[in-house]
């Protein structure tokens, strides 16, 4: 009796000294801060401008980065490029169906599936949905202390976002918008 209790005490210690090595901790996103810009291409120009985050979290193990999942905005979506009528016809444009149809589909996500790489260098995959799509992806993060940035290229027509896309229709020559757009992220956590 006294041998077994000697061998349950040992597991028992054993576990709890493996479980102080994976300990996981979540870092919330200061939305407030954190900065989103995106970057859109036509033929012979180019659209940005900004779109808030509505939350978001990265998972550590130690200092290294283990996963995240984020939920974006779609209603914020905001032209900085433009001004005036100008910019209210554009942003309107983008939330309408032609585009991200916010009204169906007010937010966007992000889950980090895995991470690859060491001391704040990254290259991560995830899942990210848009318009109740998902696709897998695959870019580069930087996380430092209580920062992070990321530069996300996603390819709009995996989201059936295919107005004036060259890739299926070949005849809109100068008014055709690139299938890619960026995303750029600076996330203070």
């Amino acid at each position: 009796m006294k041998n077994r209790n000697s061998k349950i005490a040992m597991l028992f210690i054993l576990a709890l000294s493996f479980m102080s090595f994976t300990v996981l901790k979540d870092k919330k996103v200061d939305v407030s801060t954190s900065k989103v810009t995106w970057k859109g291409y036509k033929v012979g120009g180019e659209h940005e401008g900004t779109i808030k985050l509505k939350e978001g979290s990265l998972t550590f193990n130690g200092e290294t980065l283990e996963s995240g999942t984020f939920t974006i905005d779609m209603t914020s979506i905001n032209t900085t490029d433009l001004s005036g009528d100008y910019k209210d016809k554009l942003d309107g444009h983008l939330k309408s169906d032609d585009f991200f149809g916010v009204e169906e589909y007010p937010t966007a996500t992000l889950k980090i599936t895995s991470v690859s790489g060491k001391n704040g260098k990254y290259t991560v995959k995830g899942d990210i949905t848009i318009k109740g799509i998902t696709e897998s992806i695959s870019f580069p993060m930087t996380v430092s202390e209580n920062s992070a940035t990321a530069n996300l290229k996603i390819d709009r027509t995996k989201h059936k976002i295919t107005y004036k896309s060259p890739s299926l229709l070949e005849t809109l020559k100068d008014k055709a918008i690139y299938d890619e757009f960026d995303i750029n992220v600076e996330l203070k956590f």
